[in-house]
């Protein structure tokens, strides 16, 4: 359904059972509330009353429509009433969101904060596609890259995402490290497949190794990490997540232009409430402890 302005003013007109008790309860002009009840019937193709002297009776199809409105009105007044009782205490539903090269990070703080506040309920989703806060669709963003710049978003910097240049000793003890970017031809690169990646560590590998050398190419970093492991190639890693691997080594001193920044993105509706306020604190401390 295209307008549920429309829908709201159809439930009205069934539920008071005239067009001038629904624009009172509505506030609107009587006409406004006609003009919607035309504008959906013709956009469903269905009639939805039967006008008479006395008023508007629900079809067939409008009593369905009124079932699923009157669902929907309670579902959201329930909603709102679980919003007020939860603003001054850590329960409930938090979702987070970020890459999901960042769960080795996140997850673990998650669990923990989650033993300090039992009533609370984790949602962690991960993958490329924003979601939408201002639709609701997560409480703590974390993402990488330029610096945010949606609308009614509150935005802070969070930590550098360092990155540096890793292969597995398997490797090494094959095909040895590069003597420098001019020795890249012989070697062997793990890369990104998506070729317009705006990764720094992406652009500057597809601007300095020959495309012939990146020899394995993988949708995400995850993958792209396991096949570094695998000794596929040479590949980049977050300088956190490579420290923890003993199996690998750093081929070449990391250049500035590889690193990036992490983000912290609430919605300015949500930033100071409790739940937010206490997880984005906890957050902040333990990622005092994440970089080498």
């Amino acid at each position: 359904m295209d307008n549920w302005d429309e829908v709201r003013t159809a439930y009205q007109v069934a539920r008071m059972g005239t067009v001038s008790g629904a624009a009172e309860v509505l506030g609107v002009h009587h006409a406004t509330v006609i003009r919607h009840i035309d504008a959906i019937e013709a956009r469903l193709g269905v009639k939805l009353f039967q006008r008479h002297a006395r008023g508007y009776t629900p079809t067939e199809a409008g009593e369905d429509l009124l079932r699923v409105a009157q669902a929907t009105e309670d579902q959201f007044n329930q909603l709102v009433g679980r919003m007020k009782g939860r603003g001054d205490d850590v329960s409930g539903e938090l979702v987070v969101t970020s890459l999901a090269s960042l769960a080795p990070l996140i997850v673990p703080t998650l669990s923990e904060f989650q033993r300090t506040h039992p009533d609370l309920i984790v949602r962690y989703l991960t993958g490329d596609r924003l979601f939408r806060l201002e639709y609701g669709e997560a409480h703590v963003a974390i993402r990488a890259g330029a610096a945010p710049d949606q609308p009614d978003n509150v935005v802070q910097p969070f930590i550098p995402q360092e990155v540096g240049l890793f292969a597995s000793k398997d490797y090494i003890a094959r095909r040895g490290k590069p003597s420098g970017v001019e020795d890249f031809a012989n070697h062997a690169f793990v890369g990104n497949d998506d070729e317009n990646s705006r990764a720094p560590f992406s652009r500057w590998l597809r601007a300095n190794a020959p495309a012939q050398a990146i020899t394995f190419r993988c949708s995400n970093n995850f993958t792209g990490g396991e096949a570094v492991r695998a000794g596929a190639g040479i590949g980049f890693m977050a300088r956190w997540e490579a420290a923890r691997l003993p199996e690998l080594e750093e081929v070449m001193d990391p250049l500035p232009e590889w690193s990036g920044k992490l983000w912290l993105v609430t919605h300015v509706d949500l930033h100071r409430t409790t739940k937010v306020q206490a997880f984005l604190k906890y957050l902040k401390e333990q990622a005092k402890g994440w970089l080498p």
